[in-house]
């Protein structure tokens, strides 16, 4: 589960544990969530199209199958289907109910005949996928107990020449100026520690969890991969946001203060109950300085 800004550390990333999460609510904001952030993805996929044209060039066959694995509701599976037009998508995920949303917005688009959709855990439901030109995973690794392991099952699924992109790091997304003449300065930096502290301890509770440094081209590497390359994108998104915008930093706080809130002091909770009321003056959906800056990493690697 992932392409759909779900939190991770620092928030904004990937889901914090599916077995609990309510899907049917949260899925509405996921996909505004990975709309927002769709000039990233474009930048992305752009990046792939050029270094799958180089393995066309090779004489490889072209693209014509495609694995979003962690779809969530499906905005990445229909960019990808954009950015490769012969290509059939199959969005992967193990939540029904962002499988129905990514099916939903497929036919929208007018993609229903080349986007499908597969209900599976990763990694152990992936075995019927079959094989595919380009494998696309974004923060969604980080939630398996062994990501190395993890990395290996999608490189099985490549063809020869194929493509495998994983997209995990970058830099925690900023919202707020240092000081907001809220409470202490430095209000954005010790949410990201406790953001962080929290996501240590969700990863050290996932089953099978490995405790190992998380080199992502040397988890491609050893997955048999070659040419490994790795590239950030960037969204800036300056003050004043438009309102999708802010209720997607509203959100992203909001989920924030309830799963690492008690990680806060008082005065740190406090300010952040303030920024994600939208009744409050100083909240995120009024203050005229929040913005959205945003990296993500992706690494890839060759079979």
């Amino acid at each position: 589960m992932s392409n759909d800004e779900r939190p991770g550390p620092g928030y904004g990333q990937g889901p914090h544990n599916g077995a609990h999460i309510d899907f049917e609510a949260l899925g509405p904001a996921l996909e505004r969530g990975a709309e927002l952030h769709l000039p990233l993805y474009e930048q992305a996929a752009a990046w792939l199209r050029e270094l799958l044209v180089e393995t066309a060039a090779a004489g490889d066959q072209e693209v014509d199958r495609v694995l979003d694995i962690g779809s969530g509701p499906g905005v990445v599976s229909c960019l990808l289907a954009h950015a490769f037009p012969a290509a059939e998508v199959v969005a992967v995920d193990a939540s029904a109910v962002l499988l129905e949303r990514a099916h939903a917005r497929a036919a929208r688009l007018g993609l229903g005949d080349r986007v499908r959709t597969h209900l599976a855990e990763l990694p152990d439901g992936l075995d019927a996928l079959g094989g595919a030109d380009l494998i696309w995973s974004a923060r969604v690794l980080h939630h398996v107990g062994d990501q190395r392991a993890a990395v290996a099952a999608l490189a099985g699924h490549l063809r020869p020449g194929g493509l495998l992109a994983v997209t995990e790091g970058g830099l925690a997304a900023r919202f707020l100026p240092r000081d907001i003449g809220l409470g202490r300065p430095g209000l954005q930096s010790r949410l990201d520690a406790a953001g962080e502290e929290w996501f240590t301890g969700m990863r050290a509770a996932l089953p099978g969890a490995v405790d190992d440094i998380e080199d992502w081209p040397a988890f491609l590497a050893d997955a048999g991969l070659r040419t490994p390359r790795t590239r950030s994108f960037l969204l800036d998104l300056p003050a004043p946001l438009s309102a999708p915008a802010r209720a997607y930093v509203q959100d992203t706080l909001a989920l924030g203060l309830d799963l690492y809130g008690d990680r806060l002091d008082e005065d740190d909770h406090t300010t952040l109950a303030r920024l994600v009321d939208p009744d409050d003056a100083v909240g995120v959906v009024r203050r005229p300085d929040v913005f959205l800056l945003s990296a993500q990493t992706v690494h890839t690697g060759r079979a």
